[in-house]
């Protein structure tokens, strides 16, 4: 979405970003290639390289559909990532050095095994 917005000038970055949530807002496979095909007509017009960007990222925008819906709403954005990314850096740095490379492994490892754990209960984090 960011990288599609860059596209778009200022004014008409809500317009532009209204008709990337509809391909998300989409049920399935189908439905939601479908919408991004009219969008990226539709935004031919206006702002070509945007829909040039939209049209060649095709597989990466519907990358999430080859899940099972229910994880949907947890893997469309990459904020989860960066949560965990974040998460990872804070433990790290409150160690510090590190004994050995075996001991960082324990560690994100450890880190890691409790965010699935959140995800299993249903916590999102």
């Amino acid at each position: 979405m960011r990288n599609i917005l860059v596209n778009i000038p200022n004014g008409s970055k809500a317009v532009g970003a209204a008709a990337m949530r509809t391909i998300f807002a989409q049920p399935d496979r189908e439905a939601a290639e479908q919408q991004l095909s009219e969008g990226v007509k539709a935004m031919k017009l206006r702002w070509p390289k945007a829909a040039e960007l939209v049209a060649r990222a095709e597989d990466e925008v519907l990358a999430y559909l080859a899940f099972p819906p229910e994880h949907w709403t947890r893997i469309c954005s990459t904020n989860p990532l960066e949560r965990l990314n974040k998460e990872i850096k804070r433990r790290t740095n409150v160690v510090g050095v590190f004994p050995d490379e075996a001991s960082v492994d324990r560690l994100i490892g450890a880190v890691l095994m409790e965010m699935n754990d959140d995800w299993q209960v249903g916590r999102l984090v």
